[in-house]
């Protein structure tokens, strides 16, 4: 009874407090289609949106960072490394565009901030300090809708429908996601750690969050991850 009861603290532990997770790692370890971290957020519109996050994998083929769903889209807001070297692809509305000739040299971390806005369509990659090309997605509706958010698969339905073959393996870090778009300014804030806002709909400093299955928190084993 009690290694059913630590299995099951395992495969669904949920931090209904927020968390400072300042100097940590989540971990995922293994390919699974299961296994996941959900971040919860009260709120549930979002005119335009900035996410950003660190990330360590060795991985080549196909991986997704985070996955944001709504009942009306399963990819509301989407980070894919697509099955190529150096492809990016953003999702927003279920609409997309790739971002090519991204570096992304394996086994070192990268700092990756992903910007769009419902006004113009338009979004943008930073990527360890660098700004891409923008490129057109999706314009007129705003993000609307309960979201799922999950780090370490893509959603292909409203908060499952999950494929081991884009599941992440690797460490992610920092995650913050705002309601607006970031100033060029201050994402190079968040690329050298210097004392930028935190996000305003998920803060590292201060992140609700579920994990389910074999997911792990750790101390970041890097004095200072790449920027």
């Amino acid at each position: 009874m009690e290694k059913f009861l630590l299995l099951m603290v395992m495969f669904a532990t949920c931090y209904a407090a927020p968390q400072d997770l300042s100097g940590k790692v989540f971990v995922f370890p293994r390919e699974t289609n299961t296994a996941h971290v959900k971040l919860l957020t009260s709120s549930s519109s979002f005119i335009s949106v900035t996410a950003c996050l660190r990330f360590f994998t060795d991985l080549s083929r196909e991986y997704s960072l985070l996955s944001l769903a709504t009942p009306s889209h399963n990819n509301d807001f989407l980070l894919l490394k697509i099955n190529s070297e150096d492809v990016i692809g953003i999702w927003a509305r279920d609409g997309s565009t790739i971002f090519l000739a991204v570096s992304l040299e394996r086994n070192t971390w990268h700092s990756l901030c992903a910007t769009w806005t419902s006004d113009t369509g338009v979004a943008q990659l930073w990527v360890d300090g660098k700004p891409t090309v923008k490129r057109f997605i999706h314009s007129g509706q705003p993000i609307t809708g309960a979201p799922v958010t999950i780090l370490g698969q893509e959603q292909d339905s409203y908060g499952g429908g999950f494929d081991a073959k884009q599941s992440f393996i690797g460490m992610l870090s920092d995650v913050h996601m705002w309601d607006y778009v970031l100033s060029p300014s201050e994402i190079q804030r968040y690329m050298n750690d210097m004392n930028f806002t935190p996000g305003n709909i998920f803060n590292w400093r201060a992140l609700e969050f579920q994990i389910t299955g074999q997911i792990l928190v750790e101390e970041n084993q890097e004095s200072r991850i790449k920027q």
